[in-house]
Parts: structure tokens; C-alpha cells; sequence
């Protein structure tokens, strides 16, 4: 076998115990390794193999003993190959006697192929997970804001903000519906809740819940939104209240049923609930 076809011999072999052969490519080399008078060549899959299968532990960098390992199990699985075409020419004193030297291009593709087989060993090293430490990756931690539910987060609100206002909120001009409930509001935090209970369900893609906020820094006919809603169950519920841009003193709250994803302007003709500051009342649970 010519220096061009064992090159293209070793380097078919590479790419099949490292990324695998198109039916061309696998039928290529058979007809090489039939030209050479041999059988198909598995040390390269072999190796592949093994490496694969080693059981290595992700978190800790690879150890140098075990990277020379590697390096040298791979020249004595390929320098094996060779041991019985030298054993036939060689005589018992020829034992002795130092080798013959070998080819420069056949010692390099052994080291090429020697080295793919450590670059392989290293990415499976450095990539591979087991399954026991898939078990090991820690589960993120939730921001206290993920613990807390809007009903805890409505009582943060309350006990730590100095400014805190509260508002009744009633019925609006919707028949039918009797809401009652209360907002609380801090203008120094720019948040609030809103809780409610009468408020009848909605089907999300027909209409919608809006809150609006009619401060005194905006003109009362373009309140401050303050967020959408939906209502899908009985009961009491609690809304934060998120504004779109900055709300100064608020005077009243509005809750309008809306079309789906509400709107930038309300012509406020559908108000659930309605809630007028009147006093500032003292911080209440």
C-alpha cells in the first residue's frame, strides 16, 4: 500500500470511531482494507469505545496520568497492528538487534491517530454528564418576590410602607355587579394591590379587566394604566397594581372591562369597580 492510500486509510478510520462514514465513505475504505489484504480495522472504534465508556467525574479537571494513559494505550493499541508482520521477518537474533526505522508518514498517521483519540477521550471528559450528576445540578433558587404569593406581597406592602393610603373600592356602572374590596398604594414605591372580591369571571378572549389610575400629575380623561387582569374563579382576588408610567397622588382607581390585552386610552363606558381617595386612612391588614 502506497504512502497516499494509507494516508486516506488512516484518516477513513479516524472519522469512523470519531464522527462515523457515509455509505460512500465506508465502502471506500472496505475496498482499501480488501486491497491491503486484511480485515476491516476495529482499533480505532475499540478506542473510541472505551473512551466513551469511562466513567469520569465532570466537576474535577483531568488528571495529567490519566491524559498520558490515554496517549500511550493508544500507540500500543495501533503499534500492536504491526507486531505480527515484524514478528514473520524478524529471526531470534534479530530479536535482539535494534528495529528497523520505520517510514516518516506511517509513524505520522499513528500520530495523528493517537492524538484524535485523546481529543475525542478530552471532549467526551469535558461534555459528558452521567446520569447520578444530572441529579447533582442544583435546582435555581427562587427571588423572594417567586416565594412570596400577592396576598404576602400585599402585606409587605403594608408593613413597610410609611406612606401607604388605603381605598374602598365599590361598584361602577356595570349592572349586575357588586364588587367590594379596598386598593393600597404607595407613591414613594410606585405599587399597590388591588383586592376584590364580586367580581364576575371573564372569558379572556373576548374582554378583559383594566386598571386605571387617576392621578394628579395626568389628565383624567388618559389615566395612568395600570395593568390588565383576568378573573377566572370565584373568591377573593388580589391584583399588583404596575403602572405604566409615573402616578403622582392618585384621587381614584377605575377597573374597566376591556377588549382582549386592553387599550392605551379607555372611553371608561364599562367600570366594574370604582375607588375614591378620601382619606389617608391609617395602615390596616
Amino acid at each position: 500500500m502506497n504512502e497516499n492510500t494509507e494516508e486516506t486509510r488512516l484518516d477513513l478510520l479516524i472519522k469512523q470511531a470519531v464522527y462515523g462514514l457515509t455509505e460512500a465513505e465506508q465502502q471506500q475504505l472496505d475496498d482499501l482494507e480488501i486491497q491491503n489484504g486484511r480485515a476491516p480495522d476495529e482499533t480505532f472504534a475499540q478506542t473510541a469505545a472505551a473512551i466513551a465508556l469511562a466513567d469520569v467525574d465532570q466537576k474535577e479537571s483531568m488528571p495529567a496520568k490519566l491524559r498520558s494513559k490515554i496517549l500511550a494505550d493508544a500507540y500500543e493499541i495501533f503499534d500492536a497492528e504491526t507486531q505480527p508482520e515484524k514478528a514473520d521477518r524478524k529471526s531470534d537474533a534479530e530479536a535482539y538487534a535494534l528495529p528497523a526505522r520505520r517510514p516518516l508518514w506511517d509513524w505520522f498517521g499513528w500520530a495523528v491517530a493517537a492524538v484524535a483519540c485523546l481529543v475525542l477521550a478530552i471532549n467526551i471528559y469535558t461534555t459528558r454528564l452521567t446520569p447520578s450528576e444530572l441529579g447533582k445540578v442544583p435546582t435555581p433558587t427562587p427571588s423572594p418576590e417567586q416565594r412570596l404569593g400577592a396576598e404576602q406581597m400585599r402585606e409587605q406592602l403594608i408593613a413597610s410602607a410609611p406612606d401607604l393610603m388605603r381605598v374602598s373600592v365599590g361598584a361602577g356602572n356595570v349592572k349586575d355587579m357588586r364588587p367590594s374590596g379596598d386598593i393600597v398604594w404607595s407613591d414613594a414605591k410606585q405599587t399597590g394591590y388591588l383586592r376584590l372580591t364580586g367580581l364576575a369571571k371573564n372569558d379572556p378572549g373576548k374582554q378583559t379587566y383594566q386598571l386605571w389610575i387617576i392621578a394628579e400629575n395626568q389628565d383624567p380623561k388618559t389615566p395612568v394604566d395600570g395593568g390588565v387582569f383576568d378573573v377566572n374563579a370565584d373568591g377573593e382576588v388580589i391584583i399588583p397594581i404596575n403602572p405604566a408610567v409615573k402616578a403622582v397622588n392618585p384621587k381614584a382607581f377605575a377597573i374597566t372591562i376591556e377588549k382582549p390585552g386592553g387599550v392605551v386610552v379607555s372611553k371608561q363606558d364599562k367600570v366594574a369597580a370604582l375607588g375614591k381617595v378620601e382619606t389617608q386612612a391609617a395602615p390596616q391588614a
